[in-house]
């Protein structure tokens, strides 16, 4: 028997890596977005945002959201405590119309430079 016999080229099997489970917690929150304040034809009410919550299309879904927590997250250009990170803590009162935008008051009113940006609408406090 020649060498190259003895050598035979078996075919290479695929290696399947295997994928590690991470250790992610659960997401807490759904987007939304500040659209703006509550407002009549000429005054802007600014104690009451008005919130757009991605995936909400009617009154009747911004029922589950009512008196869950808002956050608007957003940075500061000085630090404090080690982070330059802010936080705007809100809760949802009320539906605003039948397209599915809420009403929201937060603890600090929102600034006017916000609008437009994204705020963390809370999966809590939950009544399930």
């Amino acid at each position: 028997m020649s060498q190259e016999q003895k050598k035979e080229v078996k075919p290479k099997k695929k290696q399947i890596k295997k994928k590690k489970k991470q250790n992610k917690s659960p997401r807490l929150h759904v987007d939304g977005i500040f659209m703006g304040y509550r407002r009549g034809l000429t005054t802007q009410k600014t104690g009451t945002s008005l919130i757009k919550i991605v995936g909400v299309t009617t009154r009747k879904e911004t029922e589950w959201y009512l008196g869950k927590k808002v956050a608007f997250v957003y940075n500061a250009s000085r630090h404090h405590n080690g982070s330059n990170v802010r936080t705007i803590w809100g809760k949802i009162t009320s539906a605003h119309g039948n397209s599915g935008i809420v009403r929201a008051k937060f603890k600090r009113n929102l600034p006017a430079i916000a609008m437009g940006k994204k705020v963390r609408v809370m999966m809590y406090p939950s009544n399930i």
